[in-house]
């Protein structure tokens, strides 16, 4: 049975791109009018006593037990210890934005929602399954992909996980990803798609000319009149090595592109801003034609997803971001530890443009964290295990045929060691 107040998102959104292509879970969801909102509004009217949160108050201000504040003593109370908002703190959520445009200015005059903030990019991803992916709305992602996707989509959604092939003849494969996308299109009346840049594991972001090609796509798709639900997984955004690579999210492109498009955003700072650890992820919506009621009602059917899973995220984590992100030392640091990562990325590159193997060929690479091996052989675990054990060295086995290997990680002085081993290794088998 449907909840009257899920009743009434539902016929807020009826008739978007957003209602097509909600899940069961989705159409169930619902925020509701408990201890959060009856909270929130005591919040702004208790003057005298608020006795709605569970927290210890003392004098209207959180109690932060000195154990805690001596490792964080520019923090306050608030950004330490207080619950934070169900979607995030509303002025990080708001700096997000700012700063999304800045690094996709095509998004400058277009309309989206406010970033809702989550705990991690993995959290964005589950939580969209659970809004738009069920048994009868299949995934679809590339070959190779990260395994969570299937995790996620599989295994506790219940939905079929298809793939395109990523890669074809050295080149990201714009034909079979047309095809794929197609298919699922004609079959179901909707298609919903991961898109991955930088890519994991291969670490491989599309040309401008790519990305011109992914956007007719799905615009030729939209037009058909069929739904597109684009999941643009940025989790790497903005660390790319060559010149040739798109700049701008497909967020930037897929926002307004047509009513029939729903363009989903996940980043955050744990990648792009080397906070692992931070637990920080956000996600964005954006579909022409959407009224203010009608993204309000989306954005309040994924409030009911964090709601009833992590009830918020950590506030510290939140707390830190936002000063960081205010500081003018910020960006100086990360343009420095990007730099480390593209020298790594050139000793990776002149490495395996100067050696050859007889059973690994390195996937198209240019951007992120990772490369990755196409195994000839399908022996791929077989490499890892005897990498570790002869040399002590870690990698990534993706598949029988794929081997990750994440230079992010590796020192500088250590890379052609690495490599070097890796080959070895390889051939000796």
């Amino acid at each position: 049975m449907i909840n009257p107040l899920a009743k009434e998102l539902n016929d807020t959104l009826s008739g978007s791109v957003v209602d097509a292509l909600m899940s069961d879970m989705g159409k169930r969801l619902y925020f509701p009018n408990g201890i959060i909102s009856q909270g929130g509004e005591a919040a702004k009217d208790a003057h005298f006593a608020n006795g709605t949160i569970g927290m210890a108050v003392a004098q209207g201000t959180p109690i932060e037990l000195d154990s805690y504040k001596k490792n964080m003593p520019s923090l306050t109370p608030r950004e330490t210890v207080a619950y934070a908002k169900t979607a995030g703190n509303p002025d990080l959520r708001a700096l997000w934005k700012e700063k999304i445009i800045e690094k996709n200015p095509s998004l400058k005059n277009k309309q989206f929602s406010l970033p809702i903030l989550v705990p991690g990019l993995t959290a964005v991803l589950s939580y969209v399954s659970d809004l738009f992916v069920d048994v009868d709305k299949p995934l679809l992602a590339a070959d190779p992909c990260w395994d969570n996707y299937e995790l996620i989509a599989a295994a506790r959604r219940g939905a079929e996980f298809h793939q395109f092939k990523c890669f074809e003849n050295g080149k990201f494969n714009i034909k079979d990803l047309e095809a794929k996308m197609k298919a699922d299109a004609e079959k179901y009346g909707s298609v919903r798609v991961i898109l991955n840049f930088p890519q994991n594991p291969s670490g491989y972001s599309p040309t401008k000319d790519e990305a011109k090609e992914i956007v007719r796509i799905v615009r030729e798709i939209a037009e058909s009149g069929k739904k597109v639900l684009v999941l643009s997984d940025d989790a790497y955004f903005g660390l790319n090595y060559e010149d040739d690579i798109e700049p701008q999210s497909l967020f930037a492109y897929m926002a307004d592109l047509h009513e029939n498009v729903l363009a989903i955003k996940a980043d955050g700072p744990t990648k792009e801003d080397f906070a692992w650890g931070f637990r920080a992820g956000f996600v964005t919506f954006a579909s022409k034609g959407l009224t203010d009621a009608q993204y309000t009602a989306l954005v309040t059917k994924f409030m009911a997803a964090i709601r009833s899973s992590v009830s918020c995220s950590s506030t510290p984590s939140q707390s830190l971001v936002m000063h960081a992100l205010k500081d003018d030392a910020h960006n100086k640091q990360k343009i420095e530890c990007r730099k480390m990562l593209k020298r790594r990325y050139d000793l990776v590159r002149k490495f395996v443009n100067t050696h050859t193997s007889k059973v690994l060929e390195p996937l198209p690479f240019n951007s992120g964290y990772f490369m990755s091996f196409h195994v000839s052989t399908g022996k791929a675990e077989e490499i890892r295990k005897e990498l570790l054990k002869k040399d002590g060295i870690g990698i990534i086995q993706i598949d029988p045929h794929t081997l990750r290997v994440a230079f992010s990680s590796i020192d500088e002085d250590k890379i052609d060691s690495v490599y070097t081993s890796i080959y070895n290794v390889a051939d000796a088998l």
